[in-house]
C-alpha cells in the first residue's frame, strides 16, 4: 500500500506526465530539420526567423523585434551582430535617441529573401500530420503563447 502511494507521489515529476517535454523536443527536432535547408542561405533558424520579420515588417528597432521573435536583448544582439556581418542587416543608432537601435534590410538582406521563398516548400511535410491537425496544433499553440504573455505581462 505505501508504495503505490509513493509512485503517487511522483506522478507530477514523470517525465511521460509533463507537457513541456514534447513541446520541447519537437521544436528542438523541427529545428534540427530546418538545420540543411537554411545552409544553402547561411542562415541559423533563429537569424532566417528575424529576417522573416524584417521581410514582413520592414524597418524597426531591436526592442519592436524582441517582442515579435520573443527574445531578450542579450539573445538577439549577437544574432543580429552576426546578420549585419554576414551583410544582410544594416544596425543603426539614430542621432536623437542613442539608446535605440534600428534595424534595416541591406540590397543582399532583401535579396536573400527571393533564396528563402523555397524553404516552406522544402519543409513541408516536417511534422507529418494531417493539414486540419497542423492548423489546429498552430492555434493551440498560438493560443497557449498568447496566454502566457498575458501571464508574464501581470507579473512585471
Amino acid at each position: 500500500m505505501e508504495h503505490s502511494k509513493t509512485a503517487n507521489k511522483y506522478d507530477c515529476i514523470r517525465l511521460g506526465n509533463q507537457l513541456c517535454f514534447p513541446l520541447y523536443a519537437c521544436a528542438k527536432e523541427v529545428i534540427r530539420q530546418y538545420r540543411e535547408p537554411l545552409e544553402e542561405l547561411n542562415l541559423t533558424y533563429t537569424q532566417y526567423v528575424v529576417m522573416m520579420v524584417l521581410w514582413e515588417h520592414g524597418d524597426m528597432t531591436e526592442g519592436e523585434l524582441g517582442k515579435i521573435v520573443h527574445l531578450d536583448s542579450g539573445t538577439l544582439a549577437p544574432l543580429l551582430k552576426r546578420l549585419e556581418k554576414q551583410g544582410y542587416i544594416d544596425r543603426v543608432r539614430p542621432e536623437n535617441n542613442e539608446r535605440k537601435l534600428i534595424l534595416s534590410l541591406t540590397e543582399a538582406g532583401e535579396a536573400l529573401k527571393e533564396r528563402a521563398i523555397r524553404i516552406p516548400e522544402v519543409m513541408q511535410g516536417c511534422i507529418n500530420l494531417p493539414q486540419e491537425e497542423l492548423i489546429q496544433l498552430k492555434q493551440l499553440l498560438n493560443k497557449a503563447l498568447i496566454q502566457m504573455n498575458i501571464r508574464q505581462a501581470e507579473r512585471v
